[in-house]
């Protein structure tokens, strides 16, 4: 058998004590199935003194990540700390400079930073791996580096947040407001410390720049992912789709066009029997097209300390056996930056309207539409509200987004609307 494979793991929240919970109770199965040892040699957290569901007194506790990273006895830097940059991006450097592989969860500092550091990596000879930075317990980087390596990508789509999906879908089961069910998803723990992480897409917007990256050979770009979270869908939203047989899902969606890469994150409606609109809970679902394979679904627990920490023990596996990949799946140096793009493609579109309930307040919706060239498919009126202003459901047939943008625009200066307009795209999945 080979020697040891040495761990040093900073950040020992949930998912670090996953990990250490693993090593500990599958020792004999994991030497098994790599020929080696896996150890941990040194921790580092925030607080030793804090009280832990798992026994590391047998670990060197190093109250410094860097020392944990430098280490002559870790092999395998573990970055389970976090954040976009400071000590994790520091840490990881280190590791890499200092002859270490390294695993990490941190989807923040590869969206932001991952061109550089697989740059770095790759330089020195070195690998990084992240499985867990993206969907959680769903394998969706092994399956799109290696097993779908014969296939070239035509669109990657999903749900790729959890605590998005478990509001949304509460809402409908429940009938509750999305402020109500916020407050029990902050209650229960499901929201990060800064909320907007999750409820304005942004964390699934990590993810899906992330995952660009993989599909499209591109340099991983943030900045170029169009961004809306949740915040404006309503209950007489949620029911008001179901009605019409769809689900409200913040949807994330890439693919390469001749204008450039389309990365968008945003609520949609899906049809209710498609497997995006059964999944329900806290799950994610990610759907990989490809030109061999078609299209395959990947369905799993999105976070939490045993998935979670299933994906980053997958990744020190594969280190373990000695399989040793380009951060991205190819060559970091080779990876071009992608033109950004916003989609053109046509689609249904669901608007909601509260309008006046006076005389001819319809047909001046009706004229705005038809000048922005939106074709009414169905129309429907949902009785009067108790400030005599009337809610008014319009679907239109496939359209385009600019047409959609125009009549946004127009529609407030008809003078008849209660409130502003909410428009959400109607995706075929």
């Amino acid at each position: 058998m080979s020697s040891p494979l040495r761990l040093g793991i900073a950040g020992l929240g949930t998912v670090g004590i996953g990990v250490i919970k693993i090593v500990q109770k599958h020792a004999g199965l994991l030497a098994k199935r790599t020929g080696r040892e896996i150890t941990i040699t040194a921790v580092s957290a925030r607080d030793r003194m804090k009280n832990r569901d798992a026994d590391i007194s047998a670990y060197r506790w190093e109250d410094d990540p860097m020392a944990v990273a430098m280490a002559d006895d870790v092999d395998l830097y573990v970055e389970l700390v976090g954040g976009d940059n400071g000590i994790a991006s520091d840490s990881i450097k280190a590791a890499l400079r200092a002859g270490k592989d390294v695993v990490t969860a941190n989807k923040a500092l590869l969206a932001m930073h991952g061109q550089e550091l697989a740059e770095l990596a790759e330089s020195l000879g070195r690998v990084i791996r992240f499985e867990a930075a993206v969907a959680g317990g769903i394998p969706v980087i092994k399956t799109m580096t290696e097993s779908l390596a014969g296939n070239s990508t035509t669109r990657v789509m999903g749900v790729m947040n959890g605590t998005c999906n478990y509001i949304l879908t509460r809402m409908e089961s429940a009938g509750l407001p999305y402020e109500a069910v916020f407050e029990e998803a902050r209650q229960l723990g499901y929201l990060e410390a800064d909320p907007n992480l999750d409820v304005g897409g942004i964390d699934a917007g990590h993810k899906l720049a992330i995952l660009s990256s993989i599909a499209f050979g591109t340099r991983v770009n943030f900045d170029a992912v169009e961004i809306e979270g949740i915040e404006r869908v309503s209950i007489d939203d949620i029911n008001r789709a179901s009605d019409m047989g769809y689900r409200i899902k913040l949807l994330g969606i890439a693919q390469m066009t001749p204008r450039g890469l389309e990365q968008r994150m945003s609520p949609c409606l899906v049809p209710a029997d498609s497997p995006l609109g059964q999944l329900a809970g806290g799950t994610n679902m990610i759907v990989v097209e490809g030109d061999s394979v078609g299209q395959i679904v990947l369905r799993g627990a999105g976070a939490g300390e045993g998935p979670t920490a299933s994906a980053v023990m997958s990744d020190i596996v594969d280190i373990a056996r000695g399989i040793r990949l380009p951060v991205f799946g190819q060559p970091a140096t080779g990876l071009k930056p992608a033109q950004p793009a916003r989609t053109a493609v046509p689609a249904s579109y669901y608007m909601r309207l509260e309008l006046q309930d006076k005389p001819g307040a319809l047909a001046k919706v009706a004229s705005v539409l038809g000048e922005a060239g939106i074709s009414i498919d169905r129309m429907r009126q949902y009785g009067h509200s108790s400030d005599s202003s009337v809610p008014v459901l319009v679907v239109t047939h496939k359209t385009t987004p600019e047409a959609i943008d125009f009549a946004i625009e127009a529609l407030p200066r008809t003078g008849v609307l209660v409130s502003d307009p909410v428009e959400l795209r109607i995706e075929e999945v």
